[in-house]
């Protein structure tokens, strides 16, 4: 007989922690995961306390998410304890406490070090060598790690860059000036590594299969090469990226034939896949998805990405497309204006994936994509006004492990249905296949502006009420809040069309203020009572979306280098157009009009130059939820009617591979 062997169930409930990792740290994030055996009941938990190397005071973190082991959509993932560290500055080594304490046995502490990353700068010794459009092929087939190739002002063909630099020396590709530094066609770099493009106009795309430290910062991108996609990494993709303060401007139009995954759209503006990129401070507009990482067998370690401060317009599918987030991808601080939907994960991989003070107006189906079963999504602090059903997840795939906090979310008149697709009648809350048991949703405002009701389904709850809410659900401490709640004046996009342009949601003194939960370096900033509901404190200053000062704007008024007009906006056919270019009489065509594929000679010069990119690009697609739609759509701007079933679908599997192959090569 064995004795002394503790009992089964505390063999199994207690933590058997493992390893801790902090892998690739951006510029004001460290992720950490800690592994783990054990707690199969879920009891455990591991606070965070962190401080700058040599530094006394220490600040509290988040605590870690509990993240269960599972299997989803072909991948896996391991039972660990995971989070972010917020708030940091770059180029720091920080000290990280963590301690495990689980009622049923296995307390552990464990300190680990790590360092943010630095904002790309160029040493001070680096080599300047001045160029012009005729001899910088030949000079940039020369350059050497450390180099620095200045182009002057002018035009230039397609710059293809074979050699990688290093991660103290970089290549560098630079404009003199962005707006007279063209280049016609498209700047390349497979498989290569630190490697920056800076401050240039490129008519076309910016790729980068399989590279790694690569940076792009300061250049406009005007998306009329035939795939519409503005910067591209396939493949194993992009580690450790950095692409930052561009303007990208793709061939799409605010119109409901261009809305969803089917609709008549085509490109990216930034599509890429692989750990450790950052994306901030970009202007997007004119895509069918304006920010997305890949998904299915395209998407390849899509953990620590961070996604900050961008300003997004025009966005015909998803907004930002954070699909297979596979941990600690972190959606934050973004402005979405009229997008189809405003923010996607479809699905989370176990999580957590982050969704933090983002601000979204005139999103025409869903704020927030949770589809195909996504697991372990956060999403705090977000404010967004649409119409039709305020936050909607319409599926039948239960999606689980949710967190919401203090988010402030308003839907009402206007439901209608796009190519297919119902936005829904003006409920509050229409999330009938939330996992509840395994979520937990609080502190947040909701209301439906011109309906007269207060209704919805939390799970399986139907409610009519703010006291039914909260009676019901976990949503004990939800408000009811409308219009007023915001200290502009804000007119309710009733009608999806023509565009609008980006309001103030900054509050006033209302429900919404002093009604949130305070969440540490979350919003430990907050003055009254409690933290307010929403992206926006009280009194605090908008957040700097899109490039920061220095960089040219389109549609802030002030005609600058580079722009034939600007009348303070960016709408299509008012004489100046989403791009700041005078439009012609009647008309206008979209970007992209007339631009041809690459011929077979180009092809095959770019095949022989990446050899690599044969089998390492992938085009993306969606499932969202909605009635039949007219197109089939092969990611890339091609699409084909609907035929009967035979033959038709052959033709229609022929043309997507054809389709495939353009972007592929593209």
């Amino acid at each position: 007989m064995l004795v002394g062997l503790p009992p089964l169930t505390w063999a199994q409930d207690a933590s058997i922690p493992g390893e801790v990792a902090a892998a690739h740290p951006t510029l004001e994030h460290i992720s950490v995961d800690w592994l783990l055996d054990g707690d199969a009941n879920g009891d455990g938990r591991v606070s965070v306390r962190f401080r700058v190397e040599g530094s006394s005071a220490w600040r509290a973190g988040l605590d870690l998410v509990h993240v269960p082991a599972g299997s989803h959509e072909g991948f896996s993932w391991a039972h660990r304890h995971s989070g972010s560290l917020f708030g940091l500055s770059p180029d720091t080594r920080y000290e990280i406490e963590l301690t495990l304490s689980d009622p049923d046995g296995g307390d552990a502490s464990r300190v680990i070090m790590a360092k943010t990353r630095a904002v790309p700068t160029v040493a001070t010794d680096a080599r300047l060598i001045q160029v012009t459009p005729s001899d910088a092929p030949h000079i940039i087939s020369a350059a050497e790690p450390g180099d620095v190739i200045v182009l002057a002002p002018g035009t230039y063909e397609s710059i293809y860059i074979r050699q990688s630099g290093e991660p103290e020396r970089p290549i560098v590709i630079r404009g003199s000036d962005a707006a007279s530094v063209v280049v016609e066609g498209e700047v390349r770099m497979d498989g290569q590594s630190h490697v920056w493009i800076e401050s240039l106009s490129v008519r076309g795309q910016i790729k980068f299969n399989n590279a790694e430290g690569i940076v792009i910062r300061g250049c406009r991108i005007d998306a009329v090469g035939p795939t519409g996609d503005g910067i591209v990494s396939f493949g194993s993709g992009s580690t450790d990226g950095y692409f930052a303060d561009n303007i990208i401007i793709g061939p799409n139009r605010w119109a409901e034939e261009s809305l969803g995954v089917n609709g008549d759209n085509k490109g990216d503006g930034i599509v890429l896949t692989g750990p450790g990129n950052v994306i901030e401070h970009n202007l997007i507009r004119g895509f069918r998805d304006c920010i997305s990482i890949l998904e299915g067998d395209a998407a390849h370690n899509q953990i620590s990405i961070d996604i900050l401060n961008n300003d997004l317009d025009v966005c015909v599918d998803d907004g930002i497309e954070a699909d297979f987030a596979m941990g600690n991808v972190r959606v934050m601080r973004n402005r979405l204006t009229n997008a189809f939907i405003g923010l996607s994960s479809q699905p989370s991989l176990g999580g957590p994936t982050w969704f933090i003070r983002n601000v979204m107006f005139n999103i025409l189906f869903q704020a927030f994509k949770p589809q195909r079963g996504s697991v372990g999504d956060r999403w705090i602090h977000n404010t967004f006004v649409k119409s039709g059903d305020a936050l909607s997840v319409y599926t039948t795939t239960p999606w689980s492990h949710a967190y919401f906090r203090n988010n402030l979310m308003i839907g009402g008149v206007g439901g209608t249905e796009y190519n297919g697709y119902s936005n829904g009648s003006g409920e509050v809350l229409a999330i009938a296949t939330l996992d509840t048991a395994t979520s937990d949703f609080d502190y947040d405002g909701y209301g439906s502006i011109g309906t007269g009701r207060f209704s919805g389904r939390f799970g399986a709850t139907r409610f009519d009420s703010i006291e039914a809410l909260r009676s019901m659900t976990s949503e004990q401490h939800a408000v009811a809040v409308d219009l007023s709640a915001f200290a502009a004046d804000i007119a309710f996009p009733e009608d999806g069309f023509p565009a609008k342009v980006a309001p103030d949601l900054r509050l006033k003194a209302g429900n919404a203020v002093d009604s949130g939960e305070a969440l540490g370096v979350l919003n430990e900033s907050f003055e009254g009572q409690a933290p307010d509901l929403g992206a926006y404190e009280l009194g605090q200053p908008l957040p700097e979306y899109g490039p920061r000062s220095g960089t040219r704007v389109c549609g802030n008024g002030v005609l600058e280098s580079g722009e034939e007009c600007d009348d303070g906006n960016t709408i299509w056919g008012d004489g100046c157009d989403a791009t700041c270019m005078n439009e012609g009489v009647g008309e206008v065509e979209s970007p992209d009009a007339g631009q041809g594929g690459e011929t077979d000679a180009e092809s095959a010069d770019i095949r022989a130059l990446f050899p690599d990119a044969r089998d390492s690009d992938a085009s993306s697609s969606d499932n969202d939820a909605g009635g039949a739609t007219q197109r089939i759509s092969g990611g890339c701007g091609c699409t084909v009617g609907s035929s009967a079933p035979g033959g038709g679908l052959i033709v229609a599997a022929i043309f997507m591979l054809v389709c495939r192959l353009r972007r592929i090569w593209a």
